[in-house]
């Protein structure tokens, strides 16, 4: 399997500073970044926690069609929004404190019972969910 890379050029302090990522595999963007705008308003930046959402919003929706074709089923359409918090870490600094998937789906041929339990293993098996082991992430699934 492949691997991906991205680039981060900072210049500055913490507070002051600014840098600008770069993702070099796909070559899909530069972004800026900067610690005020990380934690406070966005003002069109980004930030290492939206990042983390949209790789994590990705992988959901990729991994549960795949959970739904192991069982002989296809979405008519799935969407996930990942909400990633930053917060202050106790041991000091700050920590990515929790994150929120929010999944909504169609799927033709399946109760509500049976989608709950596939996104739950859909987002215990995501790669991404696995990368993060260890932070709190909570799911609410529904059918659309």
């Amino acid at each position: 399997m492949p691997s991906r890379d991205a680039t981060t050029h900072w210049t500055g302090d913490l507070q002051s500073g600014k840098g600008n990522v770069t993702l070099d595999s796909s070559n899909a963007g530069q972004f800026d970044v900067s610690f005020p705008t990380r934690a406070g308003n966005p003002d069109g930046q980004t930030s290492p926690e939206e990042l983390i959402a949209a790789a994590h919003s990705s992988c959901l929706a990729m991994n549960l069609s795949g959970v739904l074709a192991a069982q002989n089923l296809v979405a008519e359409s799935i969407d996930v929004t990942a909400d990633v918090t930053l917060g202050e870490d106790p041991d000091g600094g700050f920590a990515i404190t929790g994150i929120e998937l929010t999944l909504r789906a169609s799927v033709p041929g399946i109760d509500a019972e049976k989608f709950a339990q596939l996104a739950g293993t859909a987002a215990l098996t995501c790669p991404v969910s696995k990368a993060l082991t260890g932070t709190k992430i909570t799911l609410d699934a529904a059918l659309a």
